[in-house]
């Protein structure tokens, strides 16, 4: 999304105050009375919805951050919820377990909300929290479904006219040599775009057989087509969001395959995708992700490629970002990108709540590229061309199947 359609204080503008934040955690500073019902200096008590293994690392970091307090959590599991009580020292009554005691958690005193939990549940957890005047930190993808992700977009308007901060955590948007390769990209540093690739290929993960009760499908959701959004959602979001990030626009139109043809033993989401994304002017995105062992072949991980009439920029997440040609920038390598833009991002949105700003830029371009994932989906799900106007006006629901979960 470019800077106008982001709001008041633009995408730019939030990443500066990312970068700036992240530098300054743990030394703000508040004026008296900058924020309403929150007194100057204090700690923004948070609670965190989704306590499997990065809802608890998420909430560590919050901790760490100095500025904030996890004082509530909530899970399904009430062993994942007492992990993470026990490591904020959160009092028994406010460790929430079953499927809709996040609702409890709300409704009890906290100033935000952290959902960690799996993507099916976000757009409903996300409008309750905005719904009961919460700060929203959310964990992408934002959505499953196309009805989700306009659920996720219409509560960002919502929190933004309540005065809420509702910040979506994607890592390489707040990457200074990601930061800065677009950003010359976008000025014309490799000229007129010709044709981009992108690509997310992967071992697997998670050990082999399954648990097929309810709890077990909710306990390994990320094989879970309906709780995960498949793969090209839950994990291939995060090139087809960089892809988006390059382009600014919404492709017209897609269409490949995919399948489950290696990783067959547990759940039911596919093992890999191949499409074509086809953009104005003309232009294409070739894209490919696998979740199966590549028996060493390359390139691995999750890059991007476009090229154009004067250079090409290459980016890899958690490795060398550079443009080539013309306008030569040497860029470099963020190793320890996964965590540091999680810091980067919950610095930033404490300095949001602090200063009150609530134009919430993150959201509209994170449900834009989840909705990409979906398009992508749906083209491939079918076999057929797949337009960005039929992905938008889906009605679509995924079915959770949560019969036999306790509420």
């Amino acid at each position: 999304m470019t800077e106008s359609k982001t709001g008041g204080m633009g995408r730019r503008g939030f990443l500066k105050a990312a970068a700036g934040a992240a530098a300054t955690a743990g030394l703000l500073i508040v004026k008296p009375g900058a924020v309403r019902g929150l007194e100057a200096n204090s700690k923004v008590e948070v609670g965190v919805i989704g306590c499997g293994g990065r809802g608890r690392w998420i909430a560590n970091l919050f901790a760490q951050n100095g500025n904030y307090q996890v004082v509530a959590v909530h899970d399904y599991f009430p062993d994942r919820a007492d992990g993470a009580g026990n490591d904020h020292k959160v009092a028994p009554e406010r460790r929430h377990t079953g499927l809709g005691s996040y609702k409890d958690l709300l409704a009890g005193k906290v100033d935000a909300v952290a959902i960690i939990s799996p993507p099916y549940f976000h757009p409903e957890q996300a409008a309750a929290a905005v719904e009961a005047g919460k700060h929203v930190y959310l964990a992408k993808p934002v959505a499953v479904d196309a009805p989700g992700c306009n659920l996720i977009g219409a509560s960002g308007k919502k929190a933004a006219e309540k005065k809420r901060v509702f910040l979506v955590d994607f890592q390489t948007r707040v990457d200074p040599f990601y930061l800065e390769a677009l950003k010359r990209v976008h000025e014309g540093a490799i000229g007129r775009f010709a044709f981009g690739e992108a690509s997310y290929h992967c071992e697997r993960f998670g050990a082999k057989g399954e648990d097929k009760t309810p709890e077990g499908r909710l306990r390994n959701w990320g094989f879970d087509k309906a709780l995960s959004g498949d793969i090209i959602t839950e994990q291939n979001i995060h090139t087809l969001d960089v892809m988006n990030w390059i382009l600014q626009v919404p492709p017209l139109r897609a269409w490949g395959k995919g399948g489950r043809k290696v990783r067959v033993d547990v759940g039911d989401c596919w093992d890999h995708f191949v499409l074509v994304f086809e953009y104005p002017d003309d232009v294409a995105v070739s894209f490919s992700s696998r979740q199966f062992a590549g028996h060493g072949s390359q390139p691995d991980g999750i890059r991007n490629r476009m090229f154009g009439d004067q250079g090409v920029l290459e980016t890899a997440y958690g490795g060398q970002v550079l443009i080539r040609g013309k306008n030569f920038y040497r860029g470099g390598s963020s190793p320890r990108i996964y965590q540091e833009g999680a810091i980067a991002n919950i610095a930033a949105f404490c300095d949001s709540i602090r200063n009150g700003k609530v134009d919430n830029p993150t959201v509209a371009p994170s449900v834009q590229s989840n909705l990409i994932t979906i398009m992508g989906r749906m083209a491939a799900y079918t076999g057929k061309v797949v337009t960005w106007e039929e992905t938008v006006k889906s009605t679509e629901k995924l079915d959770g199947r949560l019969d036999g979960l306790k509420a």
